[in-house]
């Protein structure tokens, strides 16, 4: 349980410049069946919004038991703010997340169990969401993290299960360092710097035979390193991302061929909000015919697909958290949920007739 636990669960130009960029004829071959009148990012986030139990969190299933699901709840807190909408939901959401018993079963309790990326990821939505990061849920979220960076700039976790921290961790651990007054340490940006590949791409577990680069781990880091002032570093992930794009637009798993919406979601994130719109447009189309239009089940109209072989309910929410990001693109260093819209969208479709 764990892993589980302490798993990230997987985040530019406004998705309003850029349908001012969208050629009118991507358009029309990348929107769902039937019209709509909200933005695909929109109509995918007030998805999601209606998705959360009780309306405040997810749960994942494990051996037959439903736990707290942290991690899903904080991707989707994030594409509320990416989406501008579903503010509601995302006050809710904030709300329970601060909670004590689910603050520290996703963090540790900071001493003897503390774990990076999950602390990383809180801050970065505590951030994002306008609290007070410095004592949400009673934590000090920026001191808590500071202090599981190793000598080398590492951010390590402390933990009897051993240390699970990765690219995504570190990555996202200099984004939401950099949004503080104090930025992030310099260190720790060199540590991520000596982890790219020769090729330029980033790879998930640090410390490998070999370096490969993968395009979630890819995608997160060129974010953090622009973020930092990284640029030349940023750009030879960016080169690798463009390089691995499949010919549909979208982006594939580690050792895996198809397009999936969640590796997709966060490059078309990375590309658009470097300007690499060429690639990031086609990301953003792909990602959109992922999405379940008017022609499909009302229950699930505006979720998106993991992959081409259609909607699957049983990781759906987090694909469709993931690809909001894409949709959306705005970079996770400039997220914020001021000024989102309350309400959750509904895909609108037309009226048929028998």
């Amino acid at each position: 349980m764990p892993a589980l636990r302490r798993s990230l669960g997987l985040l530019a130009i406004p998705a309003v410049a850029l349908a001012t960029v969208l050629p009118a004829a991507t358009a029309a071959q990348a929107a769902p069946a039937a019209s709509t009148t909200v933005r695909p990012d929109a109509a995918a986030a007030g998805w999601l919004a209606r998705q959360l139990v009780d309306g405040d969190h997810f749960e994942s299933v494990f051996d037959g038991t439903a736990y707290p699901d942290q991690g899903l709840t904080v991707d989707a807190v994030l594409a509320f703010a990416a989406s501008h909408s579903s503010d509601q939901a995302a006050a809710r959401a904030t709300t329970w997340l601060a909670k004590p018993e689910i603050i520290s079963g996703y963090l540790g309790d900071g001493t003897t169990e503390a774990y990076a990326g999950a602390t990383a990821k809180l801050l970065l939505a505590a951030e994002v969401r306008g609290e007070n990061p410095a004592t949400f849920g009673g934590v000090d979220l920026p001191a808590r993290l500071r202090s599981l960076q190793a000598p080398n700039g590492r951010f390590s976790d402390r933990s009897q299960w051993g240390d699970y921290s990765n690219a995504f961790g570190q990555s996202l651990a200099l984004i939401a360092l950099q949004r503080t007054h104090a930025g992030a340490p310099a260190a720790a940006v060199d540590f991520l710097v000596s982890a790219q590949c020769a090729d330029g791409g980033f790879p998930i577990s640090f410390g490998q035979p070999t370096c490969t680069g993968d395009p979630d781990a890819t995608a997160l880091a060129v974010q953090a390193l622009t973020a930092t002032g990284r640029p030349a570093k940023a750009a030879a992930g960016l080169g690798w991302l463009t390089a691995h794009q499949n010919a549909d637009g979208g982006f594939a798993a580690a050792r895996a061929t198809g397009s999936n919406a969640n590796s997709t979601g966060l490059a078309t994130e990375a590309l658009l909000s470097s300007g690499r719109l060429g690639a990031g447009l086609k990301g953003w189309s792909r990602l959109v015919k992922f999405q379940q239009g008017c022609a499909t089940d009302p229950a699930v109209r505006g979720a998106i697909a993991y992959d081409a072989t259609g909607f699957n309910t049983g990781n759906g929410a987090r694909a469709t958290a993931q690809a909001v990001l894409g949709l959306a693109g705005t970079p996770l260093a400039a997220l914020s949920a001021h000024g989102a819209r309350p309400a959750a969208p509904v895909l609108a479709c037309a009226a048929t007739t028998r």
